[in-house]
């Protein structure tokens, strides 16, 4: 099965493993997390990363980020080969909890689940009273003098 480690600028990425914690208890002894400070040196991260992936000991790992771009991404993908490690930026928690539950899934399908899961997981969401639901107003004297 797939393990799977967090790279995001603190405390993110210990944040989202917390969260993934609280849905399943059980991910523990497979999903990681590192937390980029602000001030540490990229080599410093990279060589900590290094550790927890070689930590997980799994020969599929996947790798999720927060930003594109930045240094947790820029780290991670010093870390990847594109065959037994593979990395999706642009975290949230749909696309975590996604990956968690389709961890068992051969690396190249987890990828685009977990892309898919992200994506999905971003909804506009309507601010007025659902269809056929009308306020009603309890208060059938309105005195307007209280």
């Amino acid at each position: 099965m797939n393990r799977l480690l967090i790279i995001a600028h603190a405390p993110l990425a210990s944040a989202m493993r917390q969260c993934a914690l609280h849905v399943f208890p059980d991910c523990d002894a497979y999903l990681s997390a590192l937390d980029v400070q602000p001030n540490m040196p990229p080599e410093e991260t990279q060589a900590q990363a290094r550790i927890l992936l070689e930590q997980l000991d799994c020969e599929h790992t996947l790798l999720l980020t927060d930003l594109f771009g930045a240094t947790p991404c820029n780290v991670a993908q010093k870390l990847v080969d594109g065959v037994h490690t593979r990395l999706v930026a642009g975290l949230n928690l749909p696309m975590l909890l996604r990956a968690i539950s389709y961890r068992h899934e051969p690396l190249e399908m987890l990828v685009n689940r977990v892309i898919s899961g992200g994506t999905q997981g971003v909804l506009a969401v309507a601010t007025t009273p659902p269809q056929n639901q009308n306020r009603t107003d309890h208060d059938s004297t309105k005195r307007h003098d209280q």
